[in-house]
This record gives C-alpha cells, sequence and structure tokens, in this order.
C-alpha cells in the first residue's frame, strides 16, 4: 500500500538565505508531495526570489496574510491549503535529511489519531540540539532552566536507537495527520511564538493520542538565522510561557505559584537574551 501524501508546512519571517535550502531540500524530497509557505514577513530581495521559486513549482504553494500572524497562527493558515492526509512542519532554517519521511510514516503507522511524530535535529557539527525530545514542562523545570540547570531538554540524555514515546518534541520539524491536527484543533492562536509545540504535545496526549520521536528521522537546524531582535522573541517565550502555565495550573495551591514565580520566570527569560 503506498504512503500517505505529505504536504510541507513552512513558516517564514525575516528568515535570511537559508529558507532557501530548506524549500530546495523539501522539492528535492520524492515523499512530499507539496509545500505551502506563509510569507510572515521577508525583505523585498527575498520576496521576490520565493515568486520566482514558487512561480516554477506547480506543488509550491505562497501565502501572503499581509503581517506577522505568529507561527502558530501561520501553520494553521497553511493548513487550510494542504489537501493531504498528512502535514510536515518544518522551520525555514531547518534541512530536511533524506528518507526522513519515510522513517516517521513508519513509525505513525497502527498509531491511533491524534499522533504526532518528531524527529532529530542537529546541528552543523551533527550534534542533538536542544528541544527534540522533552520531558513534560513544569514550574520545576522552567525555574531550573532558566538558571542555568536543565533539568527538562534531553539531549544530554543517551539517544535511542529506534523510536520511543514522548511528552514533547519540537514544533520545528513534526509529522502529523491532518485527522489529527483537526481533532486537536490546530495550534492554540494565543501563543505567538514559543511555546505553541509543548501546548499542542500535552493536548495530544491528553486527547488519548501519542507523541513519538524516531531518531532515524533528521533534519539540519542552522538556528539564529532570523533578523528578529532577540529581546522581541524572548519577550514572546516569556508570554507564551506566563499563558501556558496559566491555563495548565490546577487547584488553588499551583494557581498560587504560578502567580508568585512568573515574573522570575519572565524576567529571567528576557535578560537571557
Amino acid at each position: 500500500m503506498n504512503a500517505p501524501h505529505v504536504t510541507a508546512l513552512v513558516v517564514t519571517y525575516q528568515t535570511g538565505p537559508r529558507l532557501k535550502e530548506c524549500l530546495y531540500a523539501l522539492a528535492a524530497a520524492p515523499d512530499i508531495a507539496a509545500s505551502v509557505i506563509v510569507d510572515n514577513g521577508n525583505p523585498a530581495a527575498m520576496r521576490e526570489w520565493l515568486d520566482r521559486f514558487v512561480g516554477a513549482r506547480p506543488d509550491f504553494t505562497l501565502l501572503r496574510p499581509g503581517e506577522n500572524l505568529g507561527f502558530g497562527a501561520a501553520v494553521n493558515l497553511a493548513v487550510k491549503s494542504a489537501g493531504t492526509a498528512q502535514l510536515l512542519v518544518i522551520n525555514p532554517d531547518a534541512v530536511i535529511r533524506w528518507g526522513s519521511i519515510g522513517a516517521m510514516q513508519d513509525t505513525a503507522k497502527g498509531l491511533r489519531e491524534p499522533w504526532i511524530v518528531g524527529g532529530r535535529i542537529f546541528d552543523l557539527q551533527g550534534r542533538e540540539e536542544r528541544g527534540a525530545r522533552r520531558r513534560e514542562l513544569t514550574l520545576w523545570r522552567a525555574m531550573t532552566r532558566v538558571i542555568g540547570w536543565n533539568t527538562w531538554t534531553m539531549e544530554g540524555d543517551p539517544a535511542p536507537s529506534s523510536a520511543i514515546e514522548i511528552p514533547v518534541i519540537s514544533g520545528a520539524f513534526f509529522l502529523t495527520s491532518a485527522a489529527s491536527f483537526a481533532q486537536l484543533g490546530g495550534f492554540d492562536e494565543g501563543y505567538f511564538l514559543h511555546v505553541e509545540d509543548i501546548d499542542l504535545c500535552r493536548r495530544c496526549r491528553e486527547a488519548g493520542g501519542t507523541v513519538m520521536y524516531d531518531p532515524r528521522a533528521g533534519a539540519l537546524h542552522y538556528g539564529a538565522t532570523s533578523d528578529a531582535p532577540s529581546k522581541i522573541v524572548a519577550g514572546h517565550k516569556a508570554d507564551s510561557l506566563e499563558r501556558y502555565f496559566k491555563r495548565n495550573a490546577k487547584g488553588w495551591f499551583e494557581r498560587a505559584c504560578v502567580a508568585a514565580l512568573m515574573p522570575l520566570i519572565k524576567l529571567a527569560t528576557r535578560l537571557r537574551a
């Protein structure tokens, strides 16, 4: 039986030339049927290049909402133009490794909806980057993270040799089904940037679904290619963390802890920028 068709979804904002590498890799991948690009804002030269690139490829669609929608909202917009059974979300500064889609689809076989399969994200030296494997995010782990003691992300743990179930994968590179994404209601657009992937994984698990990490799938991630000011990015991250903890706090004691600790977490997040 043929594997389900996949549409790649790419959200770009002031990405820089690495976007070209990302799109050329998607265009060459035989197991990606189509790609949708959301241009949240790029310089004129890049916009012109995107017009030429997409104009020469009928399997690519370019969307320009006219403003920066944020990551989650832009992915949700792209999904509306995707007509395939499965969706690949990939960062605009990431280059997919050959054969990754087949590995992810193999892992997804037999999983009931909703499901999400993430892959290994590595740097130019081949080292696993932070965030592709993560434990569940808690206030304690957020506090230890901002003071430099990492109890949350798992890149320092021994790498698995095969696909494993895991609480959180990275929104920079993952496969899901269109049915799963619809069942979960897509990304929560209340998160402008950061934490929307953590929230999606949490809702997937709470809905009785499965989040998997497959080390056979991979993407080279350049990172830090956007011209967006780091302080603004950190501000969005701080606001997203506050939203996440407030929405998921259970009982008066946990809500009190969130109220007491979030100003410190937000301050530390901004200072780290």
